[in-house]
Formats: structure tokens, C-alpha cells, sequence
């Protein structure tokens, strides 16, 4: 059967939703088996400061899904004054909350917060964002931990999808060096938050390229702000065996894993 350049275009874009939609699917089924065995309803809580608009989609988003896959939620807003005693004080409360499965602060916070102190206040065994060093750890001795969520989404695209050699580079690689691992590379993930990092001349015909990127940029026609990841998605899209867009790719996943996550934390919770 030949494919049209159409079928074959859709075959090698990544849809971050339909992936996530699988994951959904088997978090789903791992509630109804907890709840059959008489254990409590995961629920995740978020911790959220200030009134950044992305920051409010983010966990709206977190939320809503929590809620779509029957799991329950809460949000704690916080103003952006908050300090940080009185947010750690917060944070040791929902530790302490045996009915929360799942807690996380939606980064970031104001200047005035210690992120990393705010990370590390967070019970290990309820990080479903696996920010907490424990778990950082934990993840570099590959022992069991909870993974951050989006370095799990990646690893689902990459384990779902298919497998092959990563070279790793950084933001601060010489573009000539990038261009030359680049080229060497099966798969290229791009987290640099860095526009348009990556470029066609940077990436071998058919490559898996991942854009965890998102940046927020104006648009020179319309004059308001669009998403974009790292990658220079229409140059690359015409080399790339497989290629995820900004937005739709990896984010679904990440909030997927986070789920994903909450689940496992209510798995592992104790009973009493």
C-alpha cells in the first residue's frame, strides 16, 4: 500500500493526547483496583502562589484531568506575598493529610521563595512531581523512586514508540559541536528553553526529535503571545522520522505522569 505524503506526515507527528489517552486508560483501570480492594481514592494536591497565567492553566489542566480519570483534587492558592515560612507550614500540614495521595507546588514561585528549600519540604513519598532530592537520588542510583513527570513523559515516548542511541549535550554546547552531535544522533531531545535551538541542519534524516521546550514568544503577525519549543519545528519536520510538536506533544504526557504518579503514591501509602 503507498501512503500519501498526508498519511505519511501524520505517522511521523507525534500526538501527545492520543498517548495520553492510553496512559489515562491504565491509570483508570489501577483506580478501579484500588478502590475494589478497599483503599482510599487517590487525590492530589496542589500547592499554587501568585497569578501567573501560564501557572493556573498548568494546574487547571492538572485538575481537571485528576478529575476526568476519578481521582480528587484540591488547589490551594496562595498570594504571591505569601512568605516562605507560612508556605512550609502549608506544606507540612498536606504531608501530614493522610487523604492526600499526591502533593505538588506549581513552580514558579516568587523571587522571595527558596524553590529548592519549597521541593525539599515535600514528602518524598508524596512528590508526584519528583522534584525532591530524595528522589532526584534515588533516580540517578536507579533505584525506585518517584520520577519527575516530565522526564517520565519522554521516557513513554521513547519506550512506546521505539528505541535507539542518545547522545546528550546541553544549552551551553558550541553550535558547531551541537550540529556535529546532532548528526550523530537516533533520537534528539531538546529541554534547553532555548527558541528554535535546534535547527534542520542540526538533525540527521530520520531522527526521533522530542521538544520538551515551551517558550513564550510574540507573534509577528498578530502581535500576541504563542507557544514554541526548542526546536524549529517546520525546518525540522521535513528530516525528522519523528517528531513531537509544541504545544500537544509532551506536555499531555507529562500531566499524564503525574497522574500516573498520584497513583503510585496511593499505592504505597500506608493503611491504617
Amino acid at each position: 500500500m503507498i501512503l500519501s505524503k498526508k498519511e505519511q506526515e501524520c505517522m511521523k507527528y507525534f500526538a501527545g493526547t492520543e498517548l495520553a489517552r492510553q496512559i489515562h486508560k491504565e491509570i483508570q483501570t489501577d483506580i478501579a483496583k484500588l478502590l475494589a480492594q478497599g483503599n482510599r481514592r487517590p487525590h492530589l494536591s496542589v500547592i499554587l502562589v501568585g497569578d501567573d497565567h501560564a501557572s493556573h492553566t498548568y494546574v487547571r489542566n492538572k485538575t481537571r484531568t485528576a478529575s476526568l480519570l476519578g481521582m480528587s483534587s484540591s488547589t490551594f492558592f496562595r498570594p504571591s506575598s505569601v512568605s516562605q515560612e507560612d508556605l512550609l507550614e502549608l506544606i507540612d500540614r498536606l504531608n501530614k493529610d493522610m487523604n492526600i495521595s499526591g502533593l505538588l507546588v506549581q513552580l514558579p514561585l516568587p523571587g522571595h521563595i527558596n524553590e529548592r528549600a519549597i521541593c525539599n519540604a515535600v514528602a518524598p513519598e508524596k512528590d508526584v512531581d519528583g522534584f525532591h532530592i530524595v528522589n532526584i537520588g534515588k533516580l540517578c542510583l536507579d533505584q525506585k523512586c518517584m520520577i519527575p513527570a516530565t522526564a517520565a513523559a519522554v521516557w513513554e515516548i521513547i519506550r512506546r514508540t521505539g528505541d535507539a542511541t542518545v547522545i546528550m549535550a546541553h544549552r551551553c554546547t558550541p553550535l558547531l559541536r551541537l550540529k556535529e552531535l546532532g548528526n550523530l544522533a537516533d533520537i534528539v531531545i531538546a529541554a534547553a528553553g532555548v527558541p528554535h535551538l535546534i535547527t534542520a541542519d542540526m538533525v540527521k534524516e530520520g531522527a526521533m526529535v522530542i521538544d520538551v521546550g515551551i517558550n513564550r514568544v510574540q507573534d509577528a503577525v498578530t502581535g500576541k503571545l504563542r507557544l514554541i519549543g526548542d526546536v524549529d519545528f517546520e525546518a525540522v519536520k521535513e528530516k525528522a522520522g519523528f517528531i513531537t510538536p509544541v504545544p500537544g506533544g509532551v506536555g499531555p504526557m507529562t500531566i499524564a505522569m503525574v497522574m500516573k504518579n498520584t497513583v503510585t503514591a496511593a499505592k504505597n501509602a500506608p493503611t491504617y
